[in-house]
């Protein structure tokens, strides 16, 4: 699905990148024919059609327009000696330019600055404003984005051609084997998705960062998340996979809880069931429980795809049992991250003997029949106090793998989505030689230029999806129901 030009312009004019990147260019003895949201233009031109990120394919696209257009643009200049139409020697000097001007000065293999805002306005600018408030639920993925340079020895910080690249490994959490490991860089994305109960909205990128293999995609993706409420957005859920609940708690969880975000994420299997105690409370799966809940309820792991309804229903029966053991919040987390637990007796989910009040309730409720010896803090206090430090990897908006987290957890898939349709071969590819060009600069660039143009298409799919369900929801029922007392019997 192409992307009309009228849709690419208005894009990169509600963005105001181009006066910013020309702000930042030299300035020579004479005007650049191409200017900066010229260059944008034909990139995002070019990648609609399907076409590689070549600086060829931009110079075709922009003197393929129409002449009108390519004298708005620039493309046709008058020049002393009559018009000029640009030349692909102009359209490689202003990316060259452009590209310098947004790198570091010492490349490092994450992006400057000034690159990162190019690619969080590019972004922002591509969501309408009647969905920019609608949701503020992220589902975020990385993925691999192999370079255009012959890989180097693995003990080699680099090549040559590309130094930023490094090597990496597909498969996060998993032994690295032959045919796992790629040269270059990750891409991590946040896309937008529906709030639990909100309504449907387009699954468009909202952010986006590229790294080398040397740097945490994770703890990247976290600095660009937690910058969005200083620009005014609002952040909701936040939904991972264990490749990001499993980093330090200091690089990804706890910067986006203290943003606002409520974190929805899968557990890595060496951080799910019992973690040691806080005050005598286990902690598991990120809550505390009762020192006497049941092993097998605390060990329990999500559902496996495609289970049978039966087996839903089983594990989601022991998942309630489960939250009946759990202390229930007295108090939620003040300024400093500190908040206070009740025990599950006290809060009249569970039945036990050092609590008398709780032994009145009927018998649906599970009842503890051996208490501790040497009752712990938690069965003893009224409430226990939990600081910021107990389970900061774990603790999420909902219990660990109950109904409600694996329901609000399926929204993950929209970042899958994402990194899917920029790898699909019949329209575009990143596959090592989808670019030619070296360094992390002109890479992110191109890549912001193209999940511009994959929102656009999300979005007029998206569009025409709500209106054929308006169209059937408002069109007459003219069949009448058939009469089966009344039918003609069968052969």
């Amino acid at each position: 699905m192409s992307v009309p030009l009228a849709v690419i312009e208005h894009t990169i004019a509600a963005s105001g990148i181009a006066a910013a990147i020309e702000a930042l260019l030299p300035a020579g003895p004479r005007a650049r024919q191409l200017k900066t949201g010229t260059l944008l233009t034909g990139m995002m031109l070019a990648l609609a059609d399907g076409r590689p990120a070549h600086l060829t394919r931009v110079h075709q696209a922009l003197t393929a327009l129409p002449e009108p257009d390519q004298e708005r643009l620039g493309v046709i200049s008058d020049w002393g000696n009559g018009p000029h139409q640009l030349t692909y020697r102009q359209v490689e000097h202003t990316h060259r330019i452009i590209t310098r001007a947004l790198a570091k000065e010492q490349p490092d293999g994450a992006p400057s600055r000034d690159l990162q805002r190019a690619c969080d306005v590019l972004l922002e600018a591509s969501i309408p404003a009647i969905y920019k408030d609608t949701s503020t639920s992220m589902a975020v993925d990385w993925t691999d984005v192999e370079a255009w340079a012959r890989p180097v020895p693995a003990d080699s910080p680099g090549s040559g051609t590309d130094p930023e690249a490094r090597w990496g490994h597909r498969n996060v959490g998993r032994s690295i084997q032959e045919g796992e490991m790629f040269f270059g860089y990750y891409l991590s994305a946040a896309v937008m998705v529906a709030g639990e109960d909100g309504p449907a909205v387009p699954e468009l990128a909202r952010r986006i960062t590229v790294c080398s293999s040397a740097h945490d995609p994770a703890a990247e993706l976290a600095g660009v998340l937690t910058q969005m409420p200083g620009d005014g957005i609002a952040l909701g859920d936040i939904i991972a996979d264990s490749g990001y609940a499993h980093r330090v708690p200091q690089t990804w969880a706890e910067p986006l809880r203290a943003a606002g975000a409520g974190l929805v994420q899968d557990l890595h299997p060496s951080d799910r069931g019992p973690r040691g105690t806080h005050q005598g409370a286990i902690i598991a799966n990120g809550c505390l429980y009762c020192p006497k809940t049941p092993q097998p309820l605390l060990e329990l792991v999500p559902l496996p795809p495609g289970a049978s309804a039966a087996d839903t229903a089983a594990h989601d029966q022991k998942t309630a049992e489960l939250a009946r053991y759990k202390l229930g919040i007295h108090a939620g987390d003040d300024a400093d991250g500190y908040r206070r637990h009740a025990c599950p007796a006290a809060a009249g989910k569970i039945r036990c003997p050092l609590r008398p009040e709780s032994m009145t309730l009927d018998r649906s409720r599970p009842e503890i029949l051996s208490v501790p010896e040497h009752p712990p803090a938690c069965c003893t206090q009224q409430t226990i106090t939990a600081g910021p430090g107990v389970a900061p990897k774990t603790r999420q908006k909902h219990d660990y793998p109950s109904a409600e987290w694996r329901t609000s957890y399926a929204r993950r898939t929209a970042a899958e989505r994402l990194n899917s349709a920029i790898k699909d071969p019949a329209v575009n590819s990143i596959d090592q030689g989808w670019i030619r060009l070296m360094g992390l600069t002109p890479l992110t660039l191109w890549l912001a230029c193209l999940i511009v143009v994959r929102n656009q298409r999300t979005l007029a799919a998206f569009q025409a999806r709500q209106e054929h369900h308006a169209r059937a929801a408002a069109r007459p029922r003219t069949r009448k129901r058939r009469d089966l007392a009344s039918a003609p019997a069968g052969p």
